[in-house]
């Protein structure tokens, strides 16, 4: 056990070293970093938001994606979801002590690609010119 980690089994993991093919860290950084992850992530920072007001925030998601990220998030711990009893239910989502702290990182990028994705395009668009 080199970080102490376990996975399931109970065999010893290399969950920091991302670049070992066998690392299940790969599968947290894909859970974290796809798309609609990253925006749900992001629109829950400021706090917790019920389903449809997810779907209205994040503009191209569909409710079946959605569906399918929120799970995979409350399961690995960075969402929370409550369920108030009432009728119909009322369920919303926040982000977890894990997810805020994976927010502030994303939010970094989130800004990085608002300030610098005009320079983004401009070089894309000057490597297409030029091939």
């Amino acid at each position: 056990m080199r970080d102490g980690s376990l996975i399931s089994d109970g065999d010893p993991a290399p969950v920091g070293d991302v670049f070992n093919k066998e690392c299940p860290g790969r599968m947290i950084v894909e859970h974290i970093t796809g798309r609609w992850s990253t925006l749900i992530i992001a629109a829950l920072k400021p706090g917790p938001l019920r389903f449809f007001e997810l779907r209205d925030k994040i503009d191209g998601v569909s409710e079946k994606m959605l569906s399918q990220k929120l799970r995979l998030l409350v399961r690995d711990g960075l969402i929370d979801r409550t369920v108030e009893p009432s009728v119909p239910p009322k369920v919303s989502y926040e982000l977890s002590e894990l997810g805020r702290g994976v927010s502030r990182p994303l939010d970094g990028l989130v800004r990085w690609i608002a300030a610098n994705g005009h320079a983004v395009l401009a070089a894309q668009a000057r490597h297409d010119k030029d091939s």
